[in-house]
């Protein structure tokens, strides 16, 4: 193989396959995806397939948003069901300080657009009623949110993106990236070499590799995050919110007929083991005998492992590299990059393009680090 492509996309997930579609949508010709195994397989696919806009930051505020208006569009626009339930986010706070940050964090988002709103006690536990409310002192609600299927998300585009044009190479993995100096030149593959000017890195966990390639340091670290599938749960309510116990990141929402459910594990360190394993089951067993004790008593019938991609911060890498000429990247979304894929994909398409993107992402530039100008999100699962 030996291809000419005006832009080579790496990644496969969410972000990348977003990338392809609004870039072929534009009319750029000769797009190449890379993905090294089946597209989603990475992060993507072992995504909770949550979907909102309420967080502490401005620019999560504005993407989560974006977002949440093509996910509600994207059958209609890209022709795929998605699964969407617009079910909400309801976010359990149990601090004085949690419910401050949470009372600022809706103001700003009400001011963007964001119905969300704060709740008592008693208006969570009708919306969420297999929670216990002892020690609850309020909870954040927005009925935007919701989950829908990562992995009908990224069939959706990479379909779309076929068909204005674009090339997706499966199983296919970059091996190099060419320079001239500072301009990038090819992309080298394990099926041959792609004459290119551009590369676009949307590699999730694997980025920081990848951005060595071509010499750019993209500060990704992957960590180990599970996730577990209950069995049938009688008398859900249809339209049962994600619900998260903000204190201990426990959270569920409805998956089928019963419930899909994790947390965080701060006993986890930095890896790509993507291999199950029940060393995190006592802390999650406390925080449901906390928070949610019905859920003590549902059997477990599947789960998966998956990786974030985090940062520092815990905040996205979007931007162009200063030292390497067109090299593009969105990626280290730290948890929220499924939700902000379309997003995104709208973002790199006008960069590459020239154009002014809706929303200025320079704040999340990979240099912020080295500037020490990080950008915390608060708001995170």
């Amino acid at each position: 193989m030996n291809l000419r492509a005006r832009a080579v996309i790496v990644g496969g997930g969410v972000m990348g396959t977003s990338i392809a579609y609004h870039l072929a949508r534009a009319g750029v010709r000769d797009v190449v995806l890379v993905e090294r195994d089946e597209l989603g397989a990475g992060s993507t696919s072992r995504a909770a397939g949550g979907v909102r806009a309420q967080f502490s930051d401005e620019l999560n505020i504005q993407l989560g948003a974006r977002s949440l208006e093509a996910f509600g569009r994207f059958e209609e626009e890209i022709g795929q069901d998605i699964g969407l339930h617009r079910v909400g986010y309801l976010f359990l706070l149990s601090t004085p300080e949690q419910v401050a940050s949470f009372e600022a964090g809706v103001r700003l988002q009400n001011s963007l657009g964001v119905p969300s709103r704060m709740l008592t006690p008693a208006e969570a536990l009708r919306l969420s009623p297999l929670i216990r409310t002892d020690g609850l002192l309020a909870a954040g609600y927005s009925p935007d949110d919701g989950h829908c299927t990562p992995e009908a998300v990224v069939q959706g585009y990479a379909t779309a993106a076929r068909a204005r044009g674009a090339r997706i190479l499966r199983h296919t993995e970059v091996t190099g990236i060419e320079r001239d100096g500072t301009t990038v030149t090819a992309v080298t593959t394990t099926r041959g070499r792609i004459t290119t000017g551009t590369v676009i890195c949307a590699a999730g966990a694997w980025s920081r590799a990848v951005g060595a390639l071509a010499g750019v340091d993209l500060p990704v670290r992957p960590l180990r995050r599970q996730i577990a599938v209950t069995e049938p749960v009688h008398g859900l309510p249809p339209a049962l919110p994600m619900t998260i116990d903000f204190t201990t990141s426990l959270y569920f929402h409805a998956e089928g007929p019963g419930l899909l459910l994790g947390m965080s594990d701060p006993d986890e360190r930095p890896g790509f083991a993507t291999d199950t394993h029940d060393r995190w089951i006592p802390r999650l067993c406390e925080a449901m005998r906390r928070r949610a004790p019905a859920l003590l008593e549902l059997r477990r019938t599947g789960g998966w492992a998956g990786l974030y991609e985090n940062t520092p911060d815990h905040n996205a890498l979007i931007g162009e590299a200063s030292s390497v000429s067109r090299f593009l990247y969105a990626t280290g979304f730290s948890g929220h990059g499924f939700l902000q894929g379309p997003a995104v994909g709208e973002i790199v398409r006008d960069l590459y393009l020239g154009r002014v993107p809706f929303l200025d992402v320079s704040p999340l530039s990979a240099g912020r680090f080295a500037a020490d100008a990080p950008r915390p999100e608060a708001n995170l699962v």
